[in-house]
């Protein structure tokens, strides 16, 4: 597959997954502009970073302003930023239930809405929401953190609907656990009872997600939208 020269825009590169995707893409040749609440150490001539909350709704625009300004055209948006906390619901204080929600979903829309003004001009763009399998497998512990995915999923599919006269596809990937911060602080036991409800009952690799993006981001995967797509069997 060749996606020399795409500029791809993906949240949350500081560290995990995002700095994963962002270092693959720029590996392959691809203008990467990444965004996080902390500083980048990404050193690449064809990185941008843009330091801001995802939920910051000036922000995110001046971020899309620029990438239009310096490239004039924007193809991937891979959302990607996001935020978990593992609590019973009577032990979640309110002050998570808003940061998980403005992170994981305003975040969402808000770069999908300011990335598709611009996609839109070019009649073409690809935009892939990380979303989890937590969704599907009703964890507890997760009541928040699984329904703000689940909210994500649906504005997914609703979204594919409402802008593909522009030829832009919207797909979700239901990432399974791996080595990240994200669950960090999952007891192991929690951890291993997650992996038994699986098909493949391994940790995701970073390479497992890259498939994934690859495929989506494809130019022949354009028949291919509104679809949530669980990892590991689930």
């Amino acid at each position: 597959m060749d996606i020399k020269n795409k500029v791809i825009l993906i949240t949350g590169t500081s560290k995990g997954i995002g700095k994963y995707l962002a270092e693959y893409y720029l590996n392959k040749n691809c203008i990467v502009c990444g965004c996080s609440r902390n500083k980048s150490d990404i050193k690449n001539k064809n990185y941008r970073h843009f330091q801001l909350d995802v939920a910051d709704e000036t922000a995110v625009s001046e971020t899309l302003r620029q990438i239009r300004k310096e490239f004039n055209r924007l193809d991937v948006l891979i959302n990607n930023a996001g935020i978990a906390s593992m609590n019973h619901f009577l032990l979640t204080p309110l002050k998570t239930i808003i940061d998980i929600y403005k992170t994981n979903v305003t975040g969402s829309f808000l770069f999908s809405r300011e990335s598709v003004k611009l996609m839109k001009k070019n009649k073409t763009g690809r935009i892939i929401n990380m979303s989890t399998v937590a969704v599907r497998l009703n964890i507890e512990g997760e009541s928040v953190y699984a329904s703000s995915k689940a909210a994500l999923n649906s504005f997914t599919k609703i979204l594919a609907k409402e802008i593909s006269p522009y030829n832009i596809t919207v797909n979700a990937v239901g990432l399974a656990p791996m080595k990240t911060d994200l669950i960090k602080n999952v007891p192991d036991e929690k951890i291993e009872k997650l992996l038994n409800q699986m098909t493949v009952k391994r940790l995701m690799e970073f390479e497992d997600i890259t498939n994934m993006t690859d495929f989506l981001i494809n130019d022949n995967s354009s028949f291919i939208t509104g679809q949530v797509i669980y990892m590991g069997g689930v």
